[in-house]
């Protein structure tokens, strides 16, 4: 396997959806790492990286490379310049989108404490759930939040 690159990614994790078509390579895992995640992404022009969503366990910081990516946060809507960093912290407060509303390609750098996770989407109700092994395996399971259930549904002596 060769050394993971900037200059020379390989995208190991193509999302291909309408409105969340990108491309990203997990630099962390292919650099062997086991608690710290690194992610590149690129991000066609019209399209976002991700949801809308927050964390409750995982912090992130994201590093702008090139372009000038629409961040959304609760706090409202704003462009991005080549360089900057920002972080989102745990909780409703560090929620984000990151979208590329230019003409040209948007890169970004991710980084993360790379930690079983649950991941809150407001806006479409779900619940993400995942294990993150250092393998890249392990649970990974959305689920709509209306479908919860009492405690001890389904539970017997």
């Amino acid at each position: 396997m060769s050394t993971p690159s900037i200059a020379n990614p390989v995208f190991d994790e193509p999302r291909e959806h309408p409105g969340f078509t990108c491309s990203r390579a997990r630099l962390g895992r292919q650099a062997g790492s086991e608690r710290t995640g690194l992610s590149l992404w690129e991000v066609p022009p019209g399209e976002a990286a991700f949801p809308y969503h927050w964390h409750v366990a995982e912090e992130e910081i994201v590093v702008v490379l090139s372009g000038a990516p629409t961040l959304r946060t609760p706090s409202g809507t704003r462009v991005l310049d080549q360089g900057e960093v920002v972080c989102f912290r745990v909780g409703e407060e560090g929620a984000h989108l990151i979208a590329n509303d230019t003409d040209e390609p948007v890169r970004f750098l991710s980084f993360s404490n790379a930690q079983p996770d649950l991941v809150v989407y407001p806006e479409s109700g779900k619940l993400g759930v995942f294990e993150r092994k250092a393998d890249g395996t392990g649970i990974r399971a959305m689920f709509r939040m209306d479908d919860a259930v009492d405690y001890y549904k389904g539970e017997s002596r």
